[in-house]
């Protein structure tokens, strides 16, 4: 009889992780996916994105467990399309942090993701979207971006690099919320103590599997949360130096499948 795998739960973060440039998962990939499904271990997608624009990718994967969404602020449950635990960014707070923000660094642009299945991604004038396959609604004014709940806030600066921006995002908000960088042209801000790793804890307890037999791969300080939680963490060649600097092991980029390289050497075929 076949050992059973070392790891019951493989959390993968999406852009630079699992998804190519393009936005796509390549055949290594899924098929390194199918691996780990038929041995028995769930999958779970964790990140950034909001459920609304992770839901045509977990069809894509014939996904219809759960997905950790919006940087730890939603719990999704694809199979019946709702979601199973959701935090929202106070709204009012969210208008004090980006004053704070400005305070410091003049002009800043944002965009926020409503909260819910069906939430819309709203962009001020003067935000470019890091993603410009992901859709997005552009609104007249900073005003109209606070029209429903929302679940977090995307920032941008004309002249700042996304570290920079963070690190002062950071002095700027304290405690009013957590700042995060997701990705290039990806610094956010989301409601105080939410991060990848509550949100992935939450999925992981519902399921049933303790954090030692989780196997996370990721490539953004976003993502240091969850290594943190995870037994082990596996970051992309091409992750940032912040979270190479904490990771158990380092795989070969997106573009060349890394996230396949280190499932086929832990769930081999029969």
């Amino acid at each position: 009889m076949a050992a059973p795998p070392a790891y019951s739960l493989i959390a993968t973060d999406l852009d630079g992780t699992l998804l190519r440039g393009d936005d796509t998962v390549s055949d290594r990939s899924r098929a390194a996916l199918e691996r780990v499904a038929r041995a028995g271990a769930r999958h779970l997608v964790v990140t950034g994105r909001p459920a609304p624009r992770v839901r045509p990718l977990l069809e894509s994967l014939g996904s219809t467990g759960l997905a950790v969404c919006g940087q730890g602020a939603q719990v999704y449950d694809a199979g019946a399309d709702r979601l199973l635990w959701s935090v929202r960014l106070d709204r009012e707070l969210a208008e004090t942090a980006l004053g704070k923000i400005e305070a410091e660094v003049g002009q800043v642009y944002a965009a926020v993701d409503q909260d819910g299945v069906d939430g819309l991604t709203l962009i001020e004038p003067g935000y470019l979207m890091p993603h410009p396959t992901l859709p997005a609604v552009r609104v007249g004014r900073r005003d109209d971006l606070w029209c429903e709940p929302i679940s977090k806030v995307l920032l941008r600066h004309h002249t700042l690099s996304d570290d920079e921006l963070a690190a002062i995002a950071r002095s700027a908000v304290g405690s009013l919320a957590t700042v995060t960088m997701s990705g290039p042209g990806t610094v956010e801000l989301q409601p105080s103590g939410v991060t990848k790793a509550t949100g992935l804890a939450l999925a992981a307890e519902y399921l049933g599997i303790a954090a030692g037999r989780a196997l996370a791969f990721g490539d953004m300080p976003n993502d240091i949360p969850m290594f943190d939680w995870a037994g082990r963490g596996v970051a992309m060649a091409n992750a940032h130096p912040e979270l190479k600097a904490v990771a158990d092991e380092i795989t070969t980029s997106n573009e060349d499948d890394g996230i396949a390289v280190v499932l086929e050497r832990l769930f081999p075929t029969d």
